[in-house]
């Protein structure tokens, strides 16, 4: 009995013990990095113009060392970080130098220390004999489709107005596209032409502004986005920003007579955020005064973009009053802003019931 007790005493331990070794011997300093888009089309580039494509990574184990970044021919150029962070993002770029007419596709193996298998990276497009210099004419890119505007800006709108802005693309890849605008609100309609886009062709979509269904005066933010087909779904990288600043009814100050109206006196409406002297934020102090007769409101202040943040000391300014606007912008949001930062002011100054503060950056 006693020889039994030991033996169901020591399969007891192992039990308990067993799976402590186990957790041991597995490699507890694997990592596990994930690539959101582990083949990237460049489209068409020309012979010897040399193309690079950019793929973000994540390092969802804890802090690794990339080893190497191994392509499969020395036609390409590689460019990665040495050392990610539990958690962060980060990018690995190829750059393929183009000296071979026709088609391509390049490899690249990422070898990470504690890793169990490389990770895959593979680029992929066609080299021509000539090709047109598209940069001028469409500056920006969202994958293979290029264009010319990315941010939707409809300034001094009146009620009732219907003012467009056209988008004009580029088929920069070596398939068919149906490019569409998605998530438009119900003030702004969008037509294409063409609506299916062939590898080379142009394009221009054509964003229409219904300024009756717009509710409130002064400034109106959105995104869209731009998709390359038909059913693909909306990212972060294909949003384009829409603003609008619809002008208050001037009608109200029919009969007004000047010299009983409130008068905005600003102290400066360009801001240099240029230099922020090695600090992470800067602000600016504006004075406004009222210099007219009757009491000056500021009935609306808003900002056009981020990276930007205001405090005004009373929004009421009494006839011979002054008051002060605080604007901090900060550096590192202020820099990756795509559109032009601004701060717009609704007042009751007949002369100027609409004021904009230019930020420089």
């Amino acid at each position: 009995m006693r020889k039994l007790l030991d033996k169901v005493e020591v399969k007891v331990k192992w039990a308990i013990v067993l799976p402590f070794y186990l957790f041991i011997l597995l490699p507890s300093s694997a990592q596990k990095l994930v690539v959101e888009k582990p083949v990237v089309e460049c489209g068409r580039t020309g012979y010897q113009q040399a193309v690079t494509a950019t793929f973000e990574l994540k390092n969802k184990g804890r802090k690794l060392t990339i080893e190497s970044v191994r392509p499969d021919c020395g036609c390409t150029a590689v460019e990665y970080p040495r050392e990610v962070g539990a958690g962060d993002k980060f990018t690995i770029k190829m750059t393929y130098d183009a000296r071979q007419l026709g088609h391509f596709q390049k490899s690249a193996a990422v070898i990470a220390k504690g890793a169990q298998k490389p990770v895959y990276l593979t680029m992929r497009g066609v080299v021509l004999t000539e090709l047109q210099d598209y940069t001028g004419s469409y500056p920006l890119a969202m994958g293979t489709l290029l264009l010319d505007l990315d941010v939707l800006e409809f300034d001094d709108v009146n009620k009732g107005d219907t003012p467009v802005q056209e988008i004009h693309l580029l088929n920069n890849g070596t398939e068919t596209m149906e490019p569409r605008l998605l998530h438009l609100p119900s003030y702004l309609n969008a037509t294409v032409k063409p609506e299916t886009l062939q590898p080379g062709r142009s394009g221009t979509i054509t964003v229409t502004l219904q300024s009756d269904k717009l509710r409130d005066y002064g400034l109106t933010k959105t995104q869209v986005y731009l998709a390359q087909q038909l059913g693909e779904k909306v990212s972060a990288d294909r949003a384009m920003d829409v603003s609008v600043t619809l002008l208050p009814d001037l009608s109200q100050f029919e009969g007004v007579s000047r010299a009983q109206a409130p008068r905005l006196q600003i102290s400066e409406t360009d801001l240099d955020f240029t230099d922020f002297g090695g600090k992470d934020k800067k602000t600016i102090d504006v004075k406004l005064s009222n210099t007219g007769a009757s009491k000056l409101i500021i009935s609306s202040m808003q900002m056009y973009t981020g990276g930007l943040k205001v405090t005004l000391d009373s929004r009421e300014i009494a006839p011979g009053q002054t008051t002060t606007l605080k604007v901090t912008a900060f550096a590192d949001q202020l820099a990756k802003i795509k559109g032009r930062p601004r701060i717009l002011m609704i007042t009751n100054d007949p002369d100027r019931p609409k004021v904009v503060i230019s930020i420089k950056k």
